[in-house]
């Protein structure tokens, strides 16, 4: 069983957007799936309600008790996506502590990117006592495609000294109205999200070996 945490102490960064579909993408692969919600706002939640649960297996799980909690309920799955609380919490850490892959979403600016920045290093410290787990990387949201402003923000991500993954996604319509519909850009028909999703999931299976 495999864990990935998605997380960013910055809201509006494409977060669960990204957790949801990414888990949409490996159940499309055939792996049995759990996606775990442990931000306190409940979005994925919600979102799970919308569609009557009819898309990937959704749970809240949003207290400290984290590992113990995700050990109770992970027999049977592959891989468990979390959805992690939006700031650096002790939920935030339990998450850090478990996952062996973490993806930080982050928007192409100077404020999403200064926001990282106790994040990074919270998984930094949890890797130098784990021998370098969790892995971790930065997935770029909302790229405005042939803009300066993203070109730069790649460069100034390297300053953190955690990978870019070379997959990213783009400002697309089709996120936040699966999303609302309580669909994933898998429901509708075959389209760019796709793509992209599948890119960062492909990406993130390379790094891990988990291909």
């Amino acid at each position: 069983m495999k864990i990935i945490a998605v997380l960013n102490q910055k809201g509006g960064c494409g977060k669960t957007t990204i957790a949801i579909n990414l888990t949409h993408s490996l159940q499309n692969l055939g792996h049995k799936v759990l996606l775990v919600d442990s931000d306190p706002q409940g979005s994925a939640r919600d979102w799970n309600v919308e569609n009557d649960g009819k898309i990937i297996p959704v749970i809240g799980l949003d207290r400290v008790s984290l590992a113990s909690d995700i050990e109770a309920v992970k027999a049977g799955y592959e891989f468990i996506v979390i959805d992690g609380a939006p700031s650096i919490t002790k939920l935030a850490t339990a998450a850090v502590k478990i996952a062996d892959f973490v993806l930080v979403p982050v928007q192409p600016s100077p404020w999403d990117i200064w926001a990282t920045s106790d994040l990074v290093e919270l998984i930094k410290a949890r890797a130098e006592v784990a021998d370098g787990k969790p892995l971790a990387a930065f997935v770029v949201s909302r790229v405005i495609k042939n803009t300066k402003l993203s070109q730069e923000v790649l460069e100034a991500l390297k300053e953190y000294n955690l990978p870019v993954l070379n997959s990213y996604t783009s400002q697309r319509v089709i996120y936040p109205t699966s999303a609302s519909e309580g669909n994933t850009v898998y429901t509708q028909v075959f389209n760019d999200a796709t793509l992209e999703i599948d890119s960062i999931r492909d990406e993130i299976l390379e790094v891990m070996k988990w291909l």
